[in-house]
């Protein structure tokens, strides 16, 4: 099938994506701070490529352009996400091709994303998209149930 692949920039468009996100971010329930949040990071570089079926997003790419010291230029992968009945269907492959492109095209050295150590199928897809583990995400929350 045909998709169409575009960013989005507006809250509108941000909006409009909320459920789809959600597949992938559960724990982001307002639609109201998701877009609020959205507009911050893409005040940071982060940038959000859905791929359109007609009018419905079928498919995210939230990436951002970074630099330090381990990687020197290089391109994040934050967020990637396929309706969950076009998983398989390559529409995932297709969207971080476009972002390697990207990537590419900036100049950038490395192109990096996380995934978390639960997500057998999805570390597997990562392997065939030509990615390889090199290290383990370490987090702390700094924020304790008081404070929440």
């Amino acid at each position: 099938m045909a998709y169409t692949l575009q960013h989005l920039e507006d809250k509108e468009a941000f909006e409009a994506c909320f459920d789809l996100m959600r597949v992938l971010r559960p724990h982001v329930a307002n639609p109201v701070t998701y877009v609020e949040q959205l507009v911050r990071q893409t005040e940071q570089g982060y940038r959000l490529l859905a791929a359109w079926d007609g009018e419905q997003a079928v498919g995210l790419a939230g990436y951002r352009e970074l630099e330090n010291l381990l990687y020197g230029r290089f391109i994040y992968v934050d967020d990637l996400v396929v309706r969950p009945d076009l998983q398989r269907s390559s529409l995932g492959a297709r969207l971080l091709s476009a972002v390697r492109e990207e990537a590419v095209g900036r100049g950038c050295a490395h192109f990096v994303l996380d995934t978390g150590l639960h997500m057998p199928l999805a570390q597997r897809f990562y392997f065939r998209q030509g990615l390889l583990a090199h290290g383990m995400h370490f987090t702390q929350n700094l924020q304790t149930e008081n404070q929440a």
